[in-house]
């Protein structure tokens, strides 16, 4: 639904009605890039069923929220070079429930964590949370990039964007490009990239 109403074609898509955790449909995939927006901190995504389940690298991601488990399925799925965008609620960047800020912690230590941008509320049609964009990638050298080994680019968009109405904020073409040229000028060689307070 997503796709369709932003007109792009879905005709390679495929349901699955076990969904992604029980029924891995690639499982062999190893992808160069990963975008993804999965349902945030899903209560229902049959975690107690899973906790051997090889997926689960950083740490069993607990029962009840799936945040960790998308991101560590999407881990999975990561080539050697892979690098992936993942939005989920704020609340992943501070949770310490069942195991959570563990995972978060071997994440870093494993240095997979590329950047992390905050989102402002009311930015999502489905729920008036903030939220935030994980950027995961597993070579923090080379890839055209400079070397990133054992850093974070923190990117605070949280009061950026106007209000499209009462309800619902949104980014204007501006407000995008300063974010997504912030983090390429920051992970690229020869850019110029400098730190903004308060941004």
């Amino acid at each position: 639904m997503n796709l369709a109403i932003r007109q792009i074609a879905a005709d390679q898509i495929q349901w699955n009605n076990e969904g992604s955790f029980l029924n891995d449909a690639h499982k062999d995939l190893k992808a160069d890039f990963i975008l993804a927006n999965p349902p945030f901190n899903d209560s229902d995504w049959s975690g107690q069923l899973l906790s051997k389940d090889p997926r689960w690298k950083y740490g069993i991601p607990p029962a009840g929220n799936a945040n960790y488990a998308w991101l560590q399925h999407m881990i999975y799925h990561l080539s050697p070079k892979g690098i992936m965008a993942c939005v989920l609620a704020n609340g992943s960047l501070s949770s310490q429930t069942n195991n959570e800020g563990e995972i978060r912690k071997a994440l870093i230590e494993n240095d997979l964590v590329d950047c992390i941008v905050g989102l402002p509320k009311q930015l999502f049609y489905n729920t008036g949370i903030p939220a935030c964009i994980w950027f995961i990638s597993r070579k923090r050298i080379g890839n055209g990039d400079r070397k990133r080994i054992g850093e974070i680019l923190f990117i605070d968009a949280g009061k950026i964007g106007y209000m499209r109405d009462r309800t619902h904020r949104e980014f204007s073409g501006d407000d995008i490009t300063n974010i997504a040229d912030t983090y390429h000028n920051w992970r690229s060689k020869g850019k110029k990239y400098e730190d903004i307070k308060g941004f």
